[in-house]
């Protein structure tokens, strides 16, 4: 029973202090002189993903001539070699891919950001600029009113004294109108005056002349 249970136990430890491990997709391929991997080679181990001119093919021997960007040709095998990019070389052209596609992004919703600020501040001032337009008509307004009353005063002025003027010369005829009747009235009273001195010299011509009959008597 023992037996079993240290192998047991030990191999649940191991199991939980184990860590998880990927393998690696880097690969070195051996250039050589010639198609076969007897002939010498060349360069110990091209990189996975390095870029390679094909000069030709052997097919039979599984090898494909080619020549590296330094311009060292040789031998590959052929089952190392694809017609794209290899996975990490695509993913790190992805990864800077996006990465650019999130720095235009940025840029473009900062930009974004600037436009609607400098629309906020021309709203802004164009409203700014409309309460001053506003101001300033009415304060040419008041500027009108003010610049129209004292010609509306000189017309009321010039009015009032021709009201005037026509005021005096309607007093100054009632007044000739008041003394003419005065004339007037001062003849009747020195007519009637006379009138009554003349009634009276009659009368007492007439009293006098009765009393002088009378006597006579």
């Amino acid at each position: 029973m023992h037996r079993f249970l240290l192998p047991l136990l030990l191999l649940v430890a191991a199991h939980a202090n184990a860590t998880t491990m990927y393998i690696s997709d880097e690969l070195a391929v051996p250039l050589r002189r010639g198609p076969s991997n007897g002939h010498r080679i060349l360069h110990a181990g091209l990189p996975s993903g390095m870029k390679l001119e094909v000069l030709g093919e052997d097919r039979e021997a599984g090898f494909t001539h080619v020549r590296t960007p330094n311009g060292t040709e040789g031998w590959v095998p052929t089952q190392y070699l694809v017609a794209t990019p290899i996975a990490k070389d695509r993913l790190a052209a992805a990864t800077k891919r996006i990465a650019d596609l999130e720095a235009q992004l940025k840029k473009l919703r900062e930009s974004s950001q600037e436009t609607r600020a400098a629309q906020t501040a021309a709203e802004t001032r164009n409203k700014e600029l409309e309460q001053q337009a506003r101001e300033l008509a009415a304060e040419l307004a008041d500027v009108r009113r003010v610049a129209a009353d004292p010609l509306a005063q000189a017309e009321e002025n010039q009015k009032l004294k021709a009201e005037n003027q026509q005021m005096l010369t309607r007093l100054k005829e009632l007044s000739e109108e008041v003394q003419e009747l005065e004339r007037d009235v001062q003849l009747r009273w020195l007519l009637a005056g006379g009138g009554l001195v003349l009634i009276g010299l009659i009368l007492g011509v007439w009293l006098k002349s009765r009393s002088k009959r009378s006597t006579w008597a």
